[in-house]
């Protein structure tokens, strides 16, 4: 079943001309977002973005960029596995739930600094 997380991953920029063709996005995806067309890397799935940030925490040169946490993957997934609406409590007061950007080791949920999650 193929997912798709946000409509055209919105955040999701990269700029080809910083692409180095290192194949580093590619590697840490987990949804196939890039591929190797032409030497560098292009966006050829950006609807299964989930906007997790990897491949721009990745990515050496600054070719990519993305606003994690805005596309709220742990309450997207989260509804699917509960056949729920995703919800996300992470502060915004946007709505209710338990989404958030990331999860510290201990479990507890946070959102970085500068993310307005929702």
């Amino acid at each position: 079943m193929k997912l798709s997380y946000l409509k055209n991953g919105e955040t999701l920029v990269l700029d080809s001309v910083r692409c180095n063709g290192c194949r580093e996005c590619i590697e840490v995806c987990p949804h196939a977002v890039f591929a190797m067309i032409g030497g560098t890397s292009q966006i050829v799935d950006r609807g299964a973005c989930m906007e997790c940030g990897a491949c721009a925490r990745n990515c050496a040169p600054g070719a990519i960029t993305v606003k994690a946490g805005v596309g709220c993957a742990a309450a997207i997934i989260g509804g699917m596995l509960r056949g729920t609406e995703p919800t996300c409590g992470c502060g915004s007061g946007k709505s209710g739930g338990s989404c958030s950007a990331a999860a510290s080791p201990d479990g507890a949920r946070e959102v970085p600094a500068g993310t307005e999650c929702c």
